[in-house]
């Protein structure tokens, strides 16, 4: 079907260039104009399906805008009917759709195709732990409980005061798979455990923003969903990002994002407020931390901020939204150093715009290690809990992998690993075409 998709598209865009030049032939100025507004739109349109965020609005607009020229572009002519366009438009809204499902990036066709990882039968013994408060109380809000004694699954509640590890450790070696339910830093504590013990963990997404979730491509929304993971499933490995000694699955947060991180609205708030708050602790005379570290362009003495993930992220540097992969290795390194309150003033219009990466003190790369070193202790944030320690910090990727298991009915990407460019959408199109896998399967 997919593959029937994509010829439908090709023939759907290729019929309104030969009826364009038809119904122009006698219009070249015209002809041009309208074909060249016809490609902006379909462009356009294609960015505000496909990405999220700014881009899809910008998207949005200039495809209205394209369309409503070739509109008044028609109208202005001599043939006024424009019963030709409206089909036209139509037609290339239709191959849109199509192309899109036949590369296999929409919800449908990730639904209907294998999760990506490797089978694995049911588990024989599993466990879950949870944390009642993680989340607003989204483990007991949804019965986590009753559904796992429901299904056969131990669960085991964590509560404060005990000590977490102790009971994890006793408690893990007894079964064949262990799960977490509760945010990214209970995440990080589960696998760093089930990694030590080789034993294949579940992501049941119970906490307040579940970065790890969204990026195995589960659904965040469906927490009782998440137990299928102990049912028949697939497995594969993710990485585990250390940093002196203590584990993430996420990202670390220092300079102005550790301050952001400490702050009762960041922790309250159901959706990630880093960068809107930036703007609002980032003023004249705001002088960079002291962080010293090697980057792409030298050694660097400040920073205002740094954050260090497991695995990079693969989508704009203006939301730090999601990771294409998590088994690469590689740590995701940003760095943000400001010249003086001309470059803070400069920096925050390209954040205004969307487009902090145009800002030539706003850094991206990866590596297998990574140090920031300081002249006294260092306030982090560690999958969003606040830590001070000692310089300097120095960040690796685990060399012992955690295995995840993740439902058959998960779409198992994420959104940076559903978006394709241009080129890479093209690609993927041909591909499918030809019979080939694409990216995503």
């Amino acid at each position: 079907m997919r593959r029937v998709a994509a010829v439908v598209a090709l023939v759907l865009v290729v019929a309104v260039i030969v009826f364009s030049i038809v119904a122009l032939v006698d219009d070249v100025p015209r002809l041009f104009g309208q074909l060249a507004l016809l490609a902006v739109a379909l462009l356009a349109a294609w960015v505000a399906v496909t990405r999220t965020g700014w881009k899809r609005v910008v998207g949005a607009i200039l495809a209205i805008g394209a369309v409503i020229s070739v509109v008044v572009l028609q109208a202005s002519g001599d043939d006024s009917d424009l019963v030709s366009l409206v089909v036209r438009i139509v037609a290339l809204i239709v191959a849109l759709a199509l192309a899109k499902y036949a590369i296999g990036t929409t919800d449908q066709a990730l639904r209907a195709a294998d999760t990506p990882g490797t089978p694995v039968p049911p588990a024989k013994s599993g466990v879950l732990f949870m944390n009642l408060k993680s989340g607003g109380g989204k483990a007991e809000r949804f019965h986590l409980v009753d559904e796992c004694r429901a299904r056969g699954i131990e669960p085991v509640v964590l509560e404060g005061g005990q000590d977490w590890v102790a009971i994890i450790r006793e408690t893990a070696p007894k079964h064949d798979v262990v799960g977490m339910a509760g945010g990214d830093g209970s995440q990080a504590l589960v696998g760093s455990i089930a990694a030590e013990l080789g034993l294949p963990m579940v992501v049941v997404p119970a906490g307040t923003r579940n970065h790890l979730a969204l990026d195995l491509g589960l659904d965040r929304e469906d927490v009782v969903g998440a137990l299928d993971a102990y049912g028949e499933a697939v497995e594969r490995t993710m990485d585990l990002a250390d940093v002196n000694g203590s584990v993430f699955v996420n990202n670390v947060s220092v300079g102005l994002y550790a301050a952001i991180v400490r702050s009762p609205e960041y922790r309250d708030a159901k959706a990630d407020t880093t960068l809107a708050t930036l703007p609002m602790v980032l003023g004249p005379g705001t002088k960079p931390f002291d962080l010293r570290f090697d980057a792409p362009d030298g050694h660097h003495d400040g920073a205002h901020v740094i954050q260090v993930s497991n695995n990079p992220y693969g989508d704009t540097l203006a939301s730090f939204g999601s990771r294409p992969r998590l088994d690469t290795k590689q740590i995701g390194i940003v760095s943000l150093v400001i010249d003086g309150d001309r470059g803070i003033a400069r920096f925050l219009a390209a954040l205004a715009t969307g487009r902090p990466d145009r800002y030539e003190g706003l850094t991206a790369w990866s590596a297998p290690t990574f140090e920031v070193a300081s002249g006294s202790p260092i306030e982090i944030g560690l999958d969003g809990e606040t830590q001070v320690m000692d310089s300097p910090l120095r960040f690796s990727i685990r060399p012992a992998p955690v295995r995840v298991r993740l439902p058959k009915s998960a779409i198992g990407y994420s959104p940076a690993a559903r978006t394709l460019g241009w080129a890479g959408a093209t690609r993927a199109l041909w591909d499918v075409l030809l019979g080939k896998p694409t990216p995503l399967g």
